[in-house]
């Protein structure tokens, strides 16, 4: 399990990085954290981490034996690069490896099984994703529509998104030799030319970008009856 959790949350703004934000008596990053640590199927979590984190030690999940701590990187590919990197001498390449956003706490449990049975039969690897239900429009000066994009084949990608770990590992590096921006893990297999399989899964498995997700992830971990504190 691959944690990138260098980010600092430009677009949430404040001091404290949103993943250690407060969130129904935890910080979010021991809430996304608690999905994967006691779940039977997987076998650890390696977090990536800036070098100047002055906040994980306060994390009740820091000296968890199951947890371990990899050097973040400048952007999120190259955080889960660097855990890769942590997770190559403990696993095998052929090892299904999990990514999941430090800033996505309201996964349901019913969600990462569905995950985890699809790789069961799947040769390439697979994410959750939403089909997309709003109106899309393009736009190309940010303020006038150019036109309106049909939504029928179109999925919004959510994670946990799983690959074998010699897979996800080398398609990252391809993605960085060709300097191709890649905001997903998917995307970078994508780029192997690779169909990862689609799961679908529920819309309240947000990612807390803004202020306003704070209290809507809270909302959403209350309808789940997530325990919290």
């Amino acid at each position: 399990m691959v944690i990138p959790a260098a980010g600092v949350g430009r677009r949430f703004g404040g001091n404290t990085p949103k993943q250690y934000l407060e969130l129904a008596g935890a910080m979010v990053i021991d809430q996304v954290l608690g999905q994967f640590v006691e779940h039977d199927a997987i076998s650890g979590c390696v977090v990536a981490l800036s070098a100047d984190d002055g906040y994980w030690p306060d994390s009740r999940y820091a000296q968890h034996p199951r947890v371990q701590r990899a050097p973040g990187g400048r952007e999120r590919c190259h955080s889960v690069a660097n855990a890769l990197a942590a997770l190559t001498p403990l696993a095998d390449d052929t090892d299904w490896v999990l990514v999941h956003d430090a800033a996505r706490p309201c996964l349901r449990r019913q969600d990462l099984d569905a995950l985890l049975e699809v790789l069961r039969d799947e040769p390439v690897g697979a994410l959750l994703a939403v089909p997309v239900h709003d109106t899309v429009k393009r736009s190309r000066d940010g303020r006038h529509v150019e036109g309106t994009v049909p939504r029928a084949a179109l999925w919004r990608a959510y994670t946990p998104q799983a690959f074998r770990l010699g897979l996800l590992r080398d398609a990252l590096r391809e993605a960085d030799r060709r300097q191709q921006a890649v905001t997903d893990d998917a995307s970078a297999v994508e780029l192997l030319g690779l169909q990862p399989r689609l799961v679908e899964g529920h819309g309240d498995n947000i990612k807390i970008t803004r202020p306003e997700d704070l209290p809507l992830a809270r909302f959403f971990l209350e309808q789940q009856g997530r325990p919290c504190g």
